[in-house]
């Protein structure tokens, strides 16, 4: 089955900016929006389920924030899925997850869109074309290293060898990211990559499907947890660095089982199924 979706899609609803004006033409560069784009129902709804799967079980693992942060996944150009403003991860079903366009137009859904989600995803979405999925949080461990003056991943652990090569960091702070200038900043300084630690705010993590992302940020905070533990309990000592060759040929590795990315979310789904029945109900989401 094939969605249309325009402008015009019933129910659509212009998010507003801090100062409540409308964002009509805030993204400059994003598709003329009134233009249909034809979604397959299953990918949309797929996606859906996959993008709750990901919040409810980072929920769970206390890597969310109050009603902040979000996680988004790009289905065609300029049609994107989103959490919506105001609701916990750990409350979110599958029906809740909005869809919208470039230029910040809710095309389906019954919530609102937070303000700084759409302008610092849909900048990386547009400026790095690897990016189908971004998730956004400011998880406790990966964060901390963020408030560190020069803080950054050591390769002294298994776990963050899987990001030799992948990481990126802005260490200038700017506030919120309520303008387009500052999600576009923010989108180019992760310049390809798959991980932005942002200075004094959190961590971005991107991939190429919403399995492989939740998969990286899961132990991009482990690797953090276990560096900020190894320093503590080094008492000053010096962590014990793996050589650089040795790096590159275990991120290799882990890049080639990215089965085991696919099989941890469906495993989730699995435990998400027997402990929450209802999390991926789409029977409630607004008439299509």
């Amino acid at each position: 089955m094939l969605l249309e979706t325009t402008d015009q899609t019933r129910g659509a609803s212009r998010p507003e900016n801090a100062n409540g004006a409308g964002r009509a033409n805030t993204a400059k560069d994003a598709t003329a929006s009134a233009q249909p784009v034809d979604l397959d129902r299953g990918i949309v709804d797929k996606g859906r389920i996959d993008l709750t799967a990901a919040l409810r079980w980072s929920a769970r693992l206390q890597l969310n924030e109050g009603v902040c942060n979000h996680f988004s996944l790009e289905l065609a150009p300029d049609r994107y899925l989103i959490n919506p403003q105001g609701l916990h991860w750990s409350e979110v079903t599958a029906a809740d997850i909005l869809l919208i366009d470039g230029a910040g137009q809710v095309l389906e859904g019954r919530h609102s869109l937070e303000p700084t989600a759409f302008f610092i995803h849909s900048w990386i979405h547009r400026l790095n074309p690897h990016a189908r999925c971004i998730l956004h949080t400011h998880m406790p461990y990966a964060t901390a290293l963020t408030l560190i003056d020069g803080g950054r991943l050591q390769w002294c652990n298994q776990n963050t060898l899987r990001f030799w090569n992948r990481v990126g960091y802005d260490d200038e702070y700017r506030g919120l990211a309520l303008s387009e200038a500052e999600g576009r900043r923010i989108a180019g300084a992760l310049n390809g990559r798959d991980v932005l630690f942002s200075a004094s705010h959190g961590v971005t993590v991107v991939a190429a499907s919403v399995a492989w992302a939740f998969d990286d940020l899961y132990y991009l905070e482990r690797a953090c947890m276990h560096q900020v533990l190894a320093v503590q309990a080094a008492n000053g000592r010096p962590l014990r660095r793996v050589p650089d060759a040795m790096c590159e040929q275990v991120g290799r590795q882990i890049a080639g089982e990215r089965q085991q990315s696919d099989l941890f979310l469906d495993s989730v789904k699995r435990m998400l199924g027997r402990e929450a029945p209802g999390w991926d109900d789409l029977q409630d989401l607004a008439q299509r």
